[in-house]
């Protein structure tokens, strides 16, 4: 599976790259995984250029199929002013709103103080809520004190076995539940265009006698009653 590591770090080194890299190692051993990483930092000028002119440049374009491709994310972040960075955030602004929709990501940032990691929940947990990932519920915070400190190893690990597991779920079940979603779209597309509803025999029996027409004789429960004849049937 194609696991792909979205890093926003600035400097080099950096420690969100590092905590990005300790997360891929992680998840590989709860999943046999293809890390590939992005490295925001080396995007900023094409991201800048594609909000003004609507257009990604190559490297640009390659990273965000990547995404979109991805069977799993892992996304860090610094923090700046208690949220996820400019260019964190501006890189998932250009990112098609459709493409994280049901991707398991795990959500991670670093930071001087331990007090900045609310940031997970207040910040990054809404935005990829909002974009209809599937989160893992352990999310990483790594401030300067946490290198080297007792805990942090295992928040990485309890964070990477849930995103590897997820991954694992997911893909296992991807083409019956892709086509059970295909199916449930179709038959709901049919209902939309033929502007029908399924109503009860005896509650059609009751408001429209007219519009039955014989078809109470059915042996099931439910009759299929076109709308406009419901209302044709509640009109004096």
């Amino acid at each position: 599976m194609k696991l792909v590591v979205v890093s926003a770090g600035l400097s080099v080194p950096s420690s969100t790259r590092l905590l990005a890299d300790r997360l891929a190692a992680a998840t590989g051993r709860y999943t046999s995984v293809d890390v590939q990483v992005v490295e925001l930092r080396d995007l900023a000028v094409e991201i800048a250029h594609n909000f003004t002119s609507g257009f990604p440049g190559r490297a640009l374009s390659a990273a965000l199929e990547a995404v979109t491709e991805a069977d799993g994310l892992i996304v860090v972040t610094p923090v700046f002013s208690a949220s996820y960075s400019g260019l964190f955030k501006s890189f998932f602004d250009v990112l098609d709103q459709d493409a994280l929709t049901g991707k398991p990501v795990l959500i991670a940032a670093t930071g001087g103080s331990a007090r900045h990691s609310l940031v997970l929940e207040h910040a990054l947990r809404p935005l990829f809520a909002y974009l209809r990932a599937v989160v893992v519920p352990t999310a990483v915070y790594a401030a300067s004190e946490d290198w080297g400190a007792e805990g942090l190893a295992e928040r990485i690990d309890r964070a990477a076995g849930e995103l590897g597991r997820l991954m694992e779920g997911l893909g296992s079940g991807a083409g019956a539940g892709a086509g059970a979603v295909r199916r449930a779209d179709a038959a709901d597309a049919a209902e939309r265009a033929d502007a029908s509803v399924a109503v009860d025999t005896d509650t059609a029996a009751a408001i429209a006698p007219r519009a039955l027409d014989g078809a109470l004789a059915s042996a099931d429960r439910f009759t299929v009653i076109p709308f406009e004849q419901q209302l044709a049937a509640l009109r004096p």
